[in-house]
């Protein structure tokens, strides 16, 4: 895939970053930084002292009251500044993967009938028990309940599900969703939700009130910072009076300046460790980008190298989405060669991923193929009403469908049913795969095994997760029994079945609450709450917008197994910042012992020989701290 996203250094970003950093000075929106806050406050205060020396020529010189306020503004500006790049970064990298938003026009009804006059109208101007027509390929309009006819619907856009499903009128399978999408068949629908009380507006809503909170890490540091500037402010303070008792005591010298003061304060406060905390968020998302993962922010990377829980959604994060055929079981008299051949036959002209999968496990397995279509040959495609697909041809029958719908196709014709074949079904489905029943003419010649893949690798990931001391857990909307399979094959340490949004969400609530700190992988408009609550939560680059739009790390290769390698970067910056701080305050330690000697060498000039770089005036040594920070 063609990387289209902005570097890091784009020249529009670093522009737009730039003014954006001014912006950024506003003390309304650098209250969450307290650290820099009062950096900009000595900031301002030097610069007034600058302009009164300036104009009167008291005080200390104009150069050194000019110069301290400059590096100041500097220092302010470049924290602002790292910020914004890194905020810009993340937002150009998500817009440019972000589909353009469209309002679904809808066909609605004058009456609540196949054939009746429509006028298409938006989405939005639907209400309750208005009746519109959705046909194949038409997205459906808002949530509703079929009351006439049948179609198949791909919910994936909305489940995450990619097999698609059967919606008719009557029954309990007459439910549909906004935004899923018809694939065959053509049905007229109840509008069942005015706006805003769609499923998606429920999604919204309670991604909306999904809160991620602060990682121990985070809170951690910010206590340390408040503290060293808290504790500083103090020690800055009452300077200013010990250094007049001191120069009345001394009778010499002169007190300690207020510029002086400020440069001693933000020279002492944990100022590069709050400066450069942005450079290495964006440090750790330029290193993931090379791995072809987006992160959003870099406090995203960061929380990853604290996870211990990872869940994962099944279809498309552990699985690749499409059932593939994985093998054929004869019934009858008939062998698995004759079944295999009647498999093919029914599949030529079925272009759907489990059609394909058909097709090469018989010339895989069997080195059966069939280079042209034969003449006069007639596809029969996948209707909602028969549940069936297949070829006529040279006076056969091939047919392959849904178990019960092909076994009273075949009684209906005038065949009969293999004793075995209810068998052969409840066994593939025990095994959590799903079983398609094989004909030619009227007889069973057995069934395919159709199962949910898993994506190359995963097991050894999980495993290697395992030894990082990371829980692996699947969640997923499917039935026990096949989610059982499913996290058998995969190996993760748990699972959680037929799972509601609103059961994940509880569900990474409840491993908040006990301490852990959670990641979460998905790619459906179901998983979009949870992966809003979740500390880190990695969205697949093909999964569904809403999902992407909550997550704060997009997999440009959707592959769930990347998490290891979010977890090692984010493990990687948490030693940097460890390191930045230790540094940080070994730094403050040494500058304070080069300005409070140049501070105080007018009155207590035995302190000159603590100059051990030779400076020539303490301006100089104090401007060289600052400088320095």
């Amino acid at each position: 895939m063609a990387r289209e996203i902005k570097s890091a250094f784009d020249k529009t970003l670093i522009k737009t970053a730039l003014l954006n950093s001014f912006k950024k000075l506003d003390p309304r929106a650098l209250w969450r930084n307290p650290v820099m806050l009062t950096v900009e406050a000595g900031s301002v205060i030097t610069t007034i002292n600058f302009l009164i020396n300036l104009i009167t020529g008291r005080g200390d010189p104009a150069w050194f009251t000019g110069m301290v306020s400059l590096w100041l503004w500097l220092t302010v500006l470049f924290a602002t500044f790292a910020e914004s790049l890194a905020e810009g970064r993340g937002k150009a990298r998500a817009e440019s993967m972000q589909k353009t938003r469209t309002e679904i026009m809808a066909k609605k009804l004058k009456k609540p009938e196949p054939g009746a006059e429509f006028e298409t109208v938006p989405s939005i101007r639907l209400r309750k028990d208005d009746y519109v027509l959705v046909e194949a390929n038409d997205l459906i309009p808002s949530d509703g309940e079929v009351v006439a006819g049948a179609a198949l619907v791909n919910e994936a856009a909305v489940t995450g599900e990619s097999a698609p499903v059967v919606r008719e009128s009557g029954g309990d399978r007459n439910a549909v969703t906004g935004g899923t999408l018809v694939i065959d068949g053509s049905i007229v629908i109840r509008i069942t939700a005015n706006p805003g009380e769609t499923f998606l507006d429920r999604m919204i809503a309670m991604v909306e009130g999904a809160k991620r909170r602060k990682t121990p890490n985070e809170i951690a540091l910010e206590v340390l910072l408040v503290t060293l500037t808290v504790v500083f402010l103090l020690v800055v303070l009452n300077l200013s009076p010990l250094s007049i008792y001191s120069m009345k005591a001394a009778g010499q010298g002169h007190p300690v300046t207020l510029t002086v003061l400020v440069a001693l304060f933000v020279c002492l406060a944990p100022t590069t460790i709050a400066a450069l905390l942005p450079a290495i968020g964006i440090a750790g998302m330029e290193r993931l980008f090379h791995r072809n993962v987006i992160a959003l922010s870099g406090r995203a990377i960061e929380a990853a190298g604290d996870v211990n829980v990872l869940l994962l959604d099944k279809t498309g994060t552990i699985t690749l989405g499409n059932r593939e055929a994985a093998a054929f079981i004869p019934a009858g008299n008939h062998d698995v060669t004759e079944l295999a051949e009647a498999a093919l036959m029914a599949s030529l002209t079925d272009e759907t991923p489990e059609g394909r999968s058909i097709v090469v496990l018989a010339k895989r397995k069997y080195d059966l193929r069939v280079k042209d279509l034969p003449e006069h040959a007639a596809a029969v495609h996948f209707s909602s009403e028969t549940r069936m697909s297949g070829l006529d041809v040279d006076g056969h029958s091939y047919r392959k469908g849904a178990a019960d719908t092909v076994m009273r196709h075949v009684r209906e014709t005038g065949g009969t049913i293999p004793s075995d074949i209810e068998g052969s079904v409840t066994k593939v489905a025990k095994t959590g795969a799903t079983p398609l029943v094989v004909t030619r003419d009227d007889e069973i010649m057995g069934v395919v095994s159709l199962k949910d893949v898993l994506k190359g690798g995963i097991q050894e990931r999980f495993q290697k997760l395992r030894s990082m001391g990371i829980k692996t857990m699947m969640i997923t909307g499917d039935n026990p029994l096949t989610a059982a399979v499913i996290a058998a094959e995969a190996q993760v340490d748990d699972f959680l079945a037929q799972a509601k949004p609103e059961d994940k969400l509880k569900l990474i609530r409840e491993h908040q609450e006990q301490g852990y700190m959670v990641a979460m992988t998905g790619d459906g408009t179901n998983d979009a709450p949870a992966l809003a609550q979740a500390d880190v939560a990695v969205a697949m680059h093909t999964g569904t917008q809403p999902a992407r739009e909550a997550a704060n790390i997009i997999d440009l290769d959707s592959n769930p197994t990347k998490l290891l390698d979010i977890v090692e970067t984010g493990k990687q910056i948490l030693m940097t910042r460890g390191t930045l701080t230790t540094f940080s305050i070994a730094n403050d330690v040494a500058k304070y012992f080069a300005i409070i000697p140049a501070a105080l060498s007018s009155i207590y000039p035995q302190l000159e020989v603590l100059n051990v770089m030779r400076l020539s005036s303490p301006f100089t040594a104090i401007l060289s701290a600052v400088i320095f920070l």
